[in-house]
């Protein structure tokens, strides 16, 4: 604990934080991000760089350390997801392509029978490496806690970013350095050192790198609101509440961010839509839906 505080007293105010080295791990992230966008030519280039990069054989080697070494886990995340979308631009294997099509329509199929109970429909997000921003942003538009002007992932991304970076302490545990405990500037076996820690917050207020459960639980802290995020399998929500919000059902239930989260949409590793209520409408057409015989 004495070393996680004197890095906190280290770090300087975010702003004067370092630009994000332009290493393989910077070039992954661009890479990743255009191929989560719906540019098909910059996808093709993006995933061509992406073989050449071998991210297969990263992967493999990655995910094998990761299973004795934990300050690996972030770096075999981000790998699995490089191998996963340049896989979408390899030739053409059918019995892949029919496996991957089932698992879309399973996950279409949960999230749908979960938004469903919940009476709200998606809203879709746009692929580009900042959708959990996005869609958290928009849910925030929602129940009036941004206005609009501000309701996008540049306000989000922001927020999280100085929540993290202000609360280290809460978040390095769960941050693996790359490096490990013999990188330079280290402060603690495999905790990030201070200029891992402010290049890592960096990435995440100003490039497309992909969120994910520290930034959902940074977002959830500092927006004060409880976040649910629909999924396929179990759980199918997952709750985050913020540290010493309400635990009243009914205050919960009408202050809730509700997102999902897919796997398989678009064929993309991952990504995040926003869960809009339903309109008396579309209420009325789902209730004809459900007991109208089908033809």
């Amino acid at each position: 604990m004495a070393k996680k505080n004197k890095l906190k007293k280290a770090i300087q105010p975010l702003a004067d934080a370092p630009p994000v080295d332009d290493d393989d791990d910077g070039l992954v992230d661009d890479l990743l991000a255009q191929l989560d966008s719906r540019n098909a030519a910059g996808k093709q280039e993006s995933a061509n760089l992406l073989n050449e990069l071998q991210v297969g054989q990263q992967l493999e080697e990655i995910q094998e350390k990761s299973k004795q070494d934990p300050k690996l886990r972030f770096k075999a995340r981000q790998a699995r997801k490089a191998a996963a979308l340049a896989q979408m631009y390899a030739p053409d294997d059918p019995a892949s392509e029919a496996r991957l099509e089932k698992e879309a329509k399973d996950e279409e199929r949960d999230i749908d029978r979960v938004c469903n109970e919940l009476n709200v429909r998606i809203h879709e997000i746009n692929p580009d490496g900042h959708c959990l921003f996005s869609a958290v942003a928009d849910q925030l538009k929602l129940l009036s806690i941004l206005p609009s002007a501000q309701a996008s992932y540049v306000t989000t991304r922001t927020a999280a970013s100085t929540y993290i970076y202000t609360h280290p302490d809460e978040f390095l545990p769960f941050l693996p350095s790359v490096a490990g405990e013999d990188g330079t500037g280290s402060a603690d076996p495999g905790l990030m050192s201070p200029r891992e820690f402010e290049q890592y917050c960096a990435s995440i207020r100003d490039t497309a790198v992909w969120g994910g459960e520290p930034e959902i639980l940074a977002l959830c802290r500092a927006y004060n609101v409880p976040i649910h995020v629909v999924q396929a399998g179990r759980p199918p929500v997952v709750v985050h509440n913020p540290i010493g919000s309400s635990t009243d059902a009914q205050v919960m239930d009408q202050r809730v961010v509700r997102i999902s989260y897919h796997r398989r949409m678009y064929g993309l590793g991952e990504h995040y839509n926003s869960l809009r209520p339903r309109s008396t409408r579309s209420q009325i057409s789902h209730a004809l839906q459900s007991i109208l015989p089908t033809s």
